[in-house]
């Protein structure tokens, strides 16, 4: 009789196995957001104070409506310099991304890491019945994937 299988019997995950590891159970929750009438100058400097490189732009209910990265500021710099025009008056509404896209809270973080791949994105924010509750970063993912080295991927 020849092999039927050369994969063995699965064990059933343990507790703490990269399959029920959540992008929710790394994910940042205490955010920095931004508000689509702030400067773009204001969010420069608390990109700059807090080390960060960008953020979720969300309006009075916490809905997300946007996201500002240190690249979208950096154009406006180049804009207003080429041009000869103050920042003062730049607001956020103006310069964000308003095409979002986000992922779910409850995706393997693993999981999550292709969709960084793919997408070429450095963060994605996690929405929760119309409103942004945390943001999951590359960093996030990279430091889920050391909690899991010595298991098998």
């Amino acid at each position: 009789m020849g092999i039927k299988s050369f994969i063995g019997r699965r064990a059933k995950p343990q507790k703490g196995s990269s399959e029920k590891i959540k992008v929710s159970d790394y994910m940042t929750r205490n955010l920095t957001t931004f508000k689509p009438d702030q400067s773009v100058l204001e969010v420069i400097e608390i990109l700059l104070k807090k080390r960060i490189s960008g953020g979720p732009v969300v309006n009075d209910k916490n809905e997300l409506v946007g996201i500002i990265s240190e690249g979208d500021c950096m154009k406006q710099l180049s804009d207003c310099r080429y041009h000869n025009h103050p920042m003062e008056d730049v607001k956020v509404e103006l310069h964000m991304i308003k095409n979002v896209d986000t992922i779910d809270g409850e995706m393997n973080v693993l999981d999550a890491a292709s969709k960084f791949l793919e997408s070429k994105h450095r963060r994605f924010p996690i929405i929760e019945n119309g409103k942004l509750v945390g943001q999951i970063s590359q960093r996030d993912v990279l430091r889920a994937a050391m909690e899991l080295k010595g298991q098998s991927w």
